[in-house]
């Protein structure tokens, strides 16, 4: 199988890492979609042997330590390690969309990308939330699931997200019935397809504190949350909740859960990176591709220095091919 990955911000470490896992041998071909230029600079600033492989639709080879395959997308300027270009926004684009046009004509079997600086590309004046939203439109897909994975933690954490990158003025109103049904029904269906996970145990957190607590402190459990997990569990579904977000991290609930869905982002995320920071997964649920990524920004600081650490990157792409391999859905 081929798997495609986008660096993401030239500047940052999203090149480093690449090459440094450029230095392992895989059984899969990996197609690097980005400049051979920036590439080569960088290899050769971070002291790493690097051969670059024109990319051959037709000639598909396994990864060579010290060597990559790299599908061409030119950058509009050079890229300077710290110093992020806003010229070369639409470049960084471009390569996403080769990659996803990649997937969906069966070229490759998933995408893992790399760390985005959402700022420098709405300077460039194109609007950008970031890859979540990006690929759903891409694919004209009308609701995804962002999910979190620390596979290396105690109990193989997995996180999801109701709602991602909202102000939390904004969270109530768009925890709705449909929205969290969709949530729910995807999460579900995907931990089926992708993980072989027969009959997920998925708890779901409350909104408000002790889960609204009979609603004194807030009614969405009882208006929206406790009659949606109810329908869903009538059809067959394995819910638990609503939980108070405090208490469900807690051994006695991780140990019997195969995911946990949080109703905001920084509801579930912090308790995450808490457990598996650096070696964590961000994976899409609900696209018609298989895509994952790292769970760090693109670190300006250190990018060029050797400093970068690749745990995540290589477990995003563990987990792209584990998808790929166990992927029961036939589009």
């Amino acid at each position: 199988m081929r798997f495609a990955i986008t660096p993401g911000e030239p500047a940052g470490i999203g090149p480093d890492l690449v090459i440094q896992l450029a230095q392992k041998t895989y059984a899969h071909e990996l197609v690097c979609i980005a400049d051979s230029r920036l590439l080569k600079q960088r290899a050769t600033k971070l002291g790493l042997p690097l051969k670059i492989n024109p990319y051959n639709v037709n000639i598909s080879q396994p990864q060579t330590a010290g060597s990559l395959t790299v599908l061409e997308e030119p950058l509009a300027n050079y890229s300077v390690c710290g110093l992020p270009d806003k010229k070369n926004a639409p470049n960084l684009l471009a390569a996403l969309r080769r990659a996803v046009h990649g997937c969906q004509n069966k070229e490759f079997a998933a995408v893992i990308t790399g760390p985005m600086h959402k700022g420098i590309i709405n300077d460039a004046g194109i609007p950008f939330t970031g890859h979540t939203e990006f690929l759903a439109d891409l694919t004209h897909t009308n609701k995804v699931v962002m999910m979190l994975a620390a596979p290396g933690s105690k109990y193989q954490l997995r996180v999801a997200l109701v709602t991602t990158h909202l102000p939390l003025a904004d969270v109530s109103r768009a925890i709705t019935k449909q929205n969290l049904k969709e949530t729910i029904t995807i999460l579900n269906n995907d931990l089926k397809n992708y993980f072989a996970i027969p009959q997920p145990r998925i708890l779901i957190c409350g909104l408000n504190p002790h889960a609204g607590e009979d609603g004194h402190l807030g009614k969405e459990e009882i208006e929206v949350i406790t009659p949606v997990i109810e329908e869903l569990k009538k059809t067959g579904l394995n819910l638990l909740g609503p939980l108070p977000a405090d208490t469900v991290f807690t051994q006695p609930y991780l140990q019997q859960a195969d995911a946990v869905l949080a109703m905001y982002h920084d509801q579930g995320l912090p308790v995450l990176k808490h457990v598996g920071f650096g070696d964590a997964v961000n994976v899409t649920l609900g696209l018609p591709i298989i895509r994952t990524s790292v769970d760090h920004g693109t670190a300006f600081d250190i990018a060029g220095s050797g400093k970068a650490k690749t745990g995540s990157l290589e477990a995003a792409l563990t987990m792209a091919i584990q998808m790929a391999e166990k992927n029961t859905v036939q589009n």
